[in-house]
């Protein structure tokens, strides 16, 4: 279970242990002379905090200057990626990317940037399942009995999201897809708000990430029918994948770590190895464990590679849903 205790211990990013070892990147043994910003594009708190402050206390140790979590919210994560894009390409301006960054990529067509020129992919970071939850009083037990319910119930179902355009909305519309079954959409400001509507019954259900549903699964105020990815989640392990039911189903949110498109390679893959290495450690894979999060492992061009997946993944749920930005 994640605690306050928990968060609270991985908070701190500035300090750098003088004993530990520096690594230093060939051919610019120099990186980094001085603290590196780390952009987070959502406000302070939940999963990519926790996840973006494991990651920096652990480049502060180990490459001696300060890996500071700068939150940069707004638009879907726009704001932040924008101002990650228009930095100079030297390594000292970092960004959190994720699922967004995607979806964003097809889904909104005002975007002022194009994510795919702009950043040069760094490292993952994790993998989060989501889960399809659903109120206590829904009579249903399973997805089977999900889809028949709202098969024989037309318009009288609702689904919550933390937002028009997340992937929490875009899941929902593949279920919908694959399934055959219409629901309502209704958009919250975030999974809080939508989650306390579906334990209060205004809302049938939600597709959330495991991070912030499971410790209510887990204490029996919501009913979990399926993970959104293929092999069950370690922190919800009863709950079998919707693709069992539904051959094909398969979602997740992700983060990694981009930096603006020119930023020397050597520097790349420096933060790679140390990013990379960082998410072997046993007390940082605990900490990501308790957040039902899966790491990221592999090269910068790996990552890249699963930037142009996702991307593409994405653009055809989009094109599916038929909803654009306005």
């Amino acid at each position: 279970m994640i605690t306050r205790r928990h968060l609270l211990q991985g908070t701190t990013c500035a300090a750098a242990a003088l004993a530990a070892p520096r690594a230093f990147a060939v051919g610019n043994p120099s990186y980094p002379s001085r603290s590196v910003k780390w952009v987070v594009p959502y406000a302070p708190g939940g999963a990519t905090d926790m996840l973006s402050r494991l990651i920096c206390q652990r480049l502060s140790d180990r490459l001696g200057q300060t890996f500071i979590v700068e939150n940069k919210p707004g638009a879907g994560s726009n704001i932040g990626t924008q101002a990650v894009i228009t930095s100079a390409p030297d390594g000292y301006t970092l960004l959190l990317t994720s699922t967004a960054n995607a979806i964003n990529a097809s889904f909104d067509p005002t975007l002022p940037y194009d994510f795919a020129k702009g950043i040069a992919p760094v490292a993952g970071v994790a993998r989060i399942p989501l889960v399809l939850v659903v109120n206590n009083d829904l009579p249903v037990k399973s997805v089977a009995d999900f889809i028949a319910y709202a098969k024989a119930n037309p318009g009288k179902m609702s689904i919550a999201s933390s937002g028009i355009g997340t992937s929490l909305h875009l899941s929902g519309e593949l279920f919908k897809s694959i399934a055959g079954v219409q629901f309502a959409h209704v958009p919250y400001r975030g999974s809080a708000p939508g989650l306390t509507d579906v334990m209060s019954g205004q809302i049938q259900g939600m597709f959330d990430n495991v991070t912030s549903s499971f410790e209510l699964v887990r204490a029996g105020k919501l009913r979990a029918l399926g993970v959104t990815t293929r092999e069950r989640s370690d922190i919800l392990p009863d709950v079998a994948p919707i693709a069992d039911t539904l051959p094909g189903y398969e979602t997740s949110s992700f983060y990694g770590v981009g930096a603006p498109y020119d930023t020397p390679r050597e520097i790349v893959d420096l933060l790679n190895r140390e990013i990379d290495t960082a998410l072997s450690d046993t007390g940082i894979k605990g900490r990501i464990a308790e957040l039902g999060a899966i790491p990221l492992h592999g090269n910068a061009g790996e990552f890249g590679g699963m930037l142009v997946a996702e991307t593409e993944r994405w653009r055809k749920v989009v094109s599916l849903s038929g909803i654009k930005k306005e």
